[in-house]
């Protein structure tokens, strides 16, 4: 009996050491909202890392708290320390502005760390320069603006071609991505292929096959050799004959010469004659053609936050870390954020690793504690405005939240963020029974799906409006 009694002690401890238990969750919080959110995780059965918070923005009172000091991954949550130092420290107007200089019969393109400096705004600097130049010896691309480290640290090797790992540069065209337009060919003959823009600074494979049927289907790809570092893509598998035409967005490598590439294309349609491009850095003594001003910050900081955009956040970062004519890069950059989360927001920046500005490294490590403390602070700061603005809404098209909390919508203004086995969303409740609340919801440590995950964060959500 005695031994039978040990088993079933040690099978016990066992069995709720791995699950969670009731007893995890005293903690902090209204009662019965605390025992409402308890029962739904306990209910969910998901065994997780979690760190939970959730403040009234009236009171400064906690009313729910889960291990709320556990530092997990935040993944692109941490975009909103980010978003929120570049409010503060350059200003919602604050605009990019990228530049072309002549000198000595050269064009000097500079850029200004515009994370949405696309080809039609190329194309109109384009048409200043044809306008008053007859020949070019060398297109010099010129980032030095920013250090030329375009990869982050801590990011994955193998991230690939993938849009939303596109290098980073001051000169940045067109997201440092090349758009694919995709459609069938005819029957037994490749898939019809399409770019913008159209260009030599890629080399395309098309190993790829139109079929009518979907026996033995091969999965069509699109992949860049991003092992080799180069801009050769191959297009392979199979499309159906029926199907509709599609757009798949894929990163290069060398956003300068990809822009000088792009650029002297357009300047020999405008009759312009182009010998070579090169990397160069601008000479004092070269003078402005033309430039292009971008919208302001605030509209780049919409992009940020609703689409998640990795570039913009990391070009954030590197202007942030601009100072007395040094490149901007991401060392001053984070140095400054930090310095603005901790003279301002009163973060102990010790007790947080910020590793870039997007949240796609995981050296970053932050807790709810910590993203309450910026959420309750820029709610009281002169930045509330622009930035519950930039916060992705429940339910609106384009935004991160587009296909969430379709019902309540403007009541939530959240971000998201999500890596393999990481799910977090933090930001603001409007609820009609306690107010305006700050939360943070940082799960970590899950295998497969994240359909859980998200369902648990929106019922949680769903007790803080109707509870």
């Amino acid at each position: 009996m005695i031994k039978i009694r040990l088993l079933f002690l040690i099978t016990s401890f066992w069995f709720y050491s791995c699950a969670p238990h009731p007893a995890l969750f005293n903690n902090q919080g209204e009662n019965n909202l605390k025992k409402s959110i308890n029962s739904i995780i306990i209910d969910s059965g998901l065994d997780v890392n979690m760190s939970i918070k959730v403040t009234s923005l009236k009171s400064g009172i906690t009313l729910y708290s889960l291990n709320s000091n556990k530092k997990l991954m935040p993944a692109s949550n941490n975009k909103l320390y980010t978003c929120a130092a570049a409010l503060a420290n350059l200003g919602p107007e604050y605009t990019f502005e990228t530049s072309i200089y002549e000198a000595d019969g050269n064009l000097y393109l500079k850029g200004g760390g515009d994370p949405d400096f696309s080809l039609e705004k190329l194309d109109s600097l384009a048409q200043i320069v044809a306008s008053q130049i007859n020949t070019i010896d060398t297109i010099y691309v010129d980032e030095s603006m920013m250090d030329s480290l375009h990869y982050g640290e801590g990011w994955m090797w193998d991230e690939g071609p993938w849009w939303y790992a596109a290098p980073v540069s001051a000169l940045s065209l067109n997201d440092n991505c090349i758009n694919f337009f995709i459609r069938p060919g005819d029957l037994g003959k490749p898939v019809s292929i399409s770019t913008k823009p159209t260009t030599e600074f890629i080399e395309i494979d098309n190993q790829s096959m139109t079929v009518n049927d979907t026996i033995d289907h091969k999965i069509f790809k699109v992949t860049r050799d991003w092992v080799g570092r180069t801009n050769r893509f191959t297009i392979s598998g199979e499309k159906l004959i029926y199907e509709s035409a599609d757009t798949l967005v894929r990163n290069i490598v060398d956003p300068p010469l990809f822009a000088g590439t792009v650029l002297k294309k357009m300047l020999i349609g405008y009759g312009i004659n182009v010998n070579k491009i090169s990397m160069g850095v601008t000479p004092e003594s070269a003078v402005k053609v033309t430039s292009h001003i971008s919208d302001s910050l605030f509209y780049s900081a919409e992009n940020l936050m609703n689409e998640s955009d990795n570039l913009t956040a990391e070009l954030f970062v590197k202007t942030i870390g601009i100072k007395n004519n040094l490149a901007g890069n991401w060392r001053d950059g984070l140095k400054n954020i930090k310095s603005f989360l901790a003279d301002s927001v009163s973060i102990d920046t010790a007790d947080i690793r910020i590793a870039d500005g997007s949240g796609v490294s995981r050296y970053n490590l932050t807790s709810a504690d910590h993203f309450i403390q910026l959420l309750s602070y820029m709610y009281d700061s002169p930045y509330r405005e622009p930035f519950l603005k930039v916060l992705p809404e429940g339910g609106k098209k384009g935004g991160t939240l587009e296909n969430r909390f379709k019902k309540t919508k403007s009541i939530i203004r959240a971000k998201t963020g999500g890596l393999s086995g990481v799910s977090c969303l933090s930001g603001y409740v409007f609820s009609s029974n306690y107010g305006p609340l700050a939360f943070s919801i940082l799960m970590n440590g899950y295998i497969g799906s994240s359909f859980k995950y998200l369902k648990l964060q929106d019922d949680i959500l769903g007790l803080l409006i109707h509870d």
